[in-house]
């Protein structure tokens, strides 16, 4: 009977441990699932003709945008259903022509780099 519930510890140990291994599996095939989708989509994001220039929001679900297609500019509203052309703007018109570089925007910087300027800008106690 004592033998029993040695092999009884034994086999919940085992199962734990497999357990342990199972999840670990998914997690790994989650993290490179992950990284896969996001330079995907950074690939397909890369070279477009379309960019948002800056975003006002106006109310709830109401926005006005400056995009910027091909070399045009153009001010649009934003709705829940609905997207109307405003205007369309020059060059010269805008205040202010940001570069991707100054909105923010860099290709190839990694979530590491983003998560470190960002732990830089928290000030520490």
């Amino acid at each position: 009977m004592a033998l029993l519930g040695v092999f009884s510890k034994w086999e919940s140990f085992f199962q734990l441990i497999g357990i342990l291994l199972i999840f670990l599996f998914v997690l790994a095939i989650t993290y490179v699932t992950t990284r896969w989708i996001g330079q995907y989509q950074q690939g397909m994001m890369q070279n477009k003709n379309i960019q948002v220039v800056e975003t006002f929001r106006v109310s709830n679900n109401k926005f006005i945008q400056i995009i910027q297609v091909g070399k045009k500019y153009l001010v649009i509203s934003v709705c829940k259903d609905v997207v109307n052309i405003l205007t369309e703007l020059t060059e010269e018109e805008l205040y202010f022509i940001p570069s991707q570089e100054e909105r923010g925007v860099k290709v190839n910087e990694s979530f590491q780099q983003v998560l470190s300027k960002l732990k830089d800008k928290i000030p520490r106690k």
